[in-house]
């Protein structure tokens, strides 16, 4: 029994395997990961913040099971969803410096990313326990904008919607010297494992253990469009 459950997205093959390792946590195996060696960066000071959930993006944040949910039913409402929503291509992604922390981000904002980001928080909300006290206080620390505050009320997270911010994170906060040195070092490492175009190809169910780390709970695939029903 998981403290939180989380829907990601998460890569597989050579960008999960670099993602793990760059982060020291690889969610998929629940086992920590040697950083690699980069001249001039603290990686696990650079990493602290995002380590405990892994290589991943967002699409329903973190939430504590409601009352009479089941963890069950949770894995069957995630396959449910998954086989209901082809997989699809969102352009290239970039290496970038935005909201103090550096992320893989899209290079345009696909209209297709954001309502299936949507999608996922609708379907899963009915699992997910209200915020607490502490919780609303700990994201209001964020000066939210008041959609953002209702949204964080209403769905238990603020950047979703038209605020959605998708992004593989890569790094805690950090000074924009900081950020600079950890783009550069990502750029020759981690740029040629990116597919261009990126795909949003499956969703991954993530517990959360009592230390905080996040685990693979199951990745599922999206099913692919032939060719006949995307003409």
């Amino acid at each position: 029994m998981f403290e939180r459950y989380a829907l990601f997205y998460t890569p597989t093959d050579a960008l999960a395997d670099f993602g793990a390792a760059w982060l020291g946590w690889d969610a998929a195996r629940g086992r920590h990961v040697a950083h690699p060696g980069i001249s001039g960066l603290d990686l696990a000071r650079v990493t602290a913040v995002p380590r405990k959930y892994g290589f991943h993006a967002t699409l329903k944040a973190p939430f504590r099971l409601a009352a009479g949910a089941d963890a069950n039913a949770l894995q069957h409402a995630a396959a449910d969803f998954a086989r209901s929503h082809a997989a699809f291509g969102i352009g290239a992604m970039a290496l970038r410096h935005d909201n103090r922390f550096v992320a893989l981000r899209p290079g345009a904002d696909p209209a297709h990313l954001r309502d299936f980001a949507a999608a996922a928080v609708i379907a899963f909300d009915r699992f997910r326990a209200p915020p607490s006290d502490a919780d609303i206080a700990r994201r209001r620390k964020s000066r939210l904008t008041a959609r953002q505050d209702r949204q964080m009320l209403d769905w238990g997270y603020p950047f979703i919607f038209d605020d959605l911010d998708f992004h593989l994170t890569l790094s805690g906060p950090l000074p924009r010297d900081t950020a600079a040195l950890v783009i550069a070092a990502l750029q020759a490492r981690l740029t040629p494992l990116v597919p261009d175009p990126f795909r949003i190809d499956a969703i991954t169910l993530m517990g959360q253990d009592g230390a905080g780390m996040f685990h693979q709970i199951h990745r599922y695939p999206l099913p692919v469009q032939s060719r006949a029903m995307m003409a």
